[in-house]
C-alpha cells in the first residue's frame, strides 16, 4: 500500500476553504509551507495512517479526461513539481466551486507532495490532496507559582483525517491510482469530495470484481432466487454460506467453476449468468469470468453476506455449516424447524 514508512513529505501547501453558498470566503497561501522535522513526521502519520483500505480509484471524465479538472492540475504537478503552488491555488478553487451544499464545513486544505511511496511493489512520487474540517477541542495544563492553571484550545486533531486522496504516479492513462478517505457525516453533502470534486470511480481490479461478485452473488440468493424458484430460507442460507466458503478457499474466482461448485442446479446455473449479464447492463458495469480474488474484499463483504434465519421477534437462527442438520415444517401449533446437533456449548 501507498503508505509506506519510507513515504517522505517533499513540499506542502495550506489554503483554507470556506463553504461559497454560505458566502465564506477561500484565503490562499503564497508559499510552501516549511516545518521541522518532528511536525513533518507528525504530519506524514495524520496525511498517510488513515490510508488502510486496499481499494483503489481512477480519475474519470463522461466525455475526456482532460477535462476532469484535478487529474488535469495533479498531471501538472508530475510533470513539473515546480508548478505546485500555482497548481494547489487552482485545486482550492475548483474545490470552493463544489463547496455549494449548505452543510460542508470550510476548513484547511492540503495539497502535499511525496516522495519514495510503494504501490503495488512500484516506488513512485505521490500528491496528497487533505481536508481538515472538524475542530476539536484539546485542554491545556501548565504549573504557575502556586499551582496550576488550564486553558482550552481548538485545533486538529492528527488522529483524525476527514478528507483525503493519494494520487499515485502510475497508470496515468487509467486516470491514476488513487486512494480516497472520506471519514465525515454519510449525507448528501458528503458526496462532495468524492464524486464533485474529485470525480473518482472504482478502480477495476480484484478488489473491485471481488467486491461485485460477492455483493451480485448476495442480491441473487436474497432477492432472485426465491422470486424464480420455491427455495426456503434455509436453502438460501447455505447457498451464502457456500458462496463465501468458495472465496475463502480459493485463490481464483472461475465463474463455471463457482456456478458448478455452489449453485449446483442447472436451471439455478442457468439464470445466475443471466442475472450476471442484467447486472452488469443495469450498473454499466464490466465483471470479470476470471480473476485473482482479494482477500481483503472478502473480508469487508463477508460481513454483510450473514447466514442467519428470522423467525418473527422471538428467535434468530444462525447457520454456520452442515444444511442437512435443520429441517423446517408445520403442525397444528404452527411452523418449526428442527435442528440436530451433537454437543451443546
Amino acid at each position: 500500500m501507498g503508505h509506506s514508512n519510507m513515504s517522505k513529505i517533499n513540499n506542502i501547501i495550506i489554503h483554507s476553504v470556506g463553504n461559497k453558498v454560505n458566502q465564506e470566503k477561500f484565503c490562499l497561501s503564497k508559499r510552501q509551507l516549511f516545518v521541522n522535522d518532528e511536525i513533518k513526521q507528525l504530519l506524514n502519520g495524520y496525511f498517510l495512517y488513515p490510508f488502510k483500505s486496499p481499494e483503489y480509484f481512477n480519475f474519470y471524465h463522461d466525455i475526456d479526461i482532460n477535462m476532469n479538472e484535478v487529474f488535469t492540475c495533479v498531471s501538472k504537478i508530475f510533470n513539473n513539481p515546480e508548478t505546485l503552488l500555482k497548481q494547489s491555488i487552482n485545486l482550492a478553487k475548483h474545490l470552493y466551486e463544489q463547496s455549494v451544499h449548505p452543510k460542508i464545513k470550510g476548513g484547511e486544505f492540503y495539497t502535499v507532495y511525496f516522495k519514495d511511496c510503494i504501490i503495488n511493489d512500484e516506488t513512485v512520487d505521490a500528491i496528497g490532496l487533505f481536508k481538515s474540517e472538524n475542530k476539536d477541542t484539546f485542554l491545556k495544563v501548565y504549573p504557575v507559582s502556586d499551582g496550576f492553571e488550564i486553558e482550552s484550545e481548538k485545533g486538529i486533531n492528527i488522529n483524525k483525517l476527514d478528507k483525503g486522496c493519494l494520487i499515485f504516479n502510475t497508470e496515468k492513462e487509467d486516470g491514476y491510482i488513487i486512494a480516497v478517505v472520506d471519514n465525515t457525516n454519510k449525507g448528501v453533502e458528503a458526496q462532495y469530495w468524492i464524486d464533485d470534486f474529485l470525480h473518482v470511480r472504482q478502480r477495476k481490479d480484484e478488489y473491485y470484481n471481488t467486491q461485485n461478485i460477492l455483493s451480485l452473488t448476495k442480491r441473487f440468493i436474497k432477492d432472485e432466487l426465491p422470486q424464480q424458484f420455491d427455495i426456503s430460507k434455509a436453502d438460501q442460507v447455505d447457498l451464502l454460506n457456500k458462496s463465501v466458503r468458495f472465496f475463502k478457499e480459493n485463490n481464483n474466482f472461475n465463474l463455471k467453476e463457482f456456478a458448478h461448485e455452489v449453485m449446483q442446479d442447472s436451471e439455478i446455473i442457468k439464470h445466475f449468468k443471466k442475472y450476471k449479464a442484467a447486472y452488469e447492463h443495469d450498473f454499466e458495469t464490466n465483471i470479470a469470468d476470471d480473476f485473482v480474488i482479494s482477500e481483503n474484499a472478502v473480508k469487508k463483504q463477508a460481513r454483510s453476506l450473514k447466514s442467519v434465519i428470522k423467525l418473527d421477534k422471538n428467535f434468530h437462527i444462525y447457520i454456520h455449516g452442515d444444511r442437512n442438520l435443520i429441517e423446517r415444517g408445520e403442525d397444528k401449533k404452527g411452523k418449526f424447524y428442527k435442528v440436530y446437533y451433537h454437543e451443546e456449548n
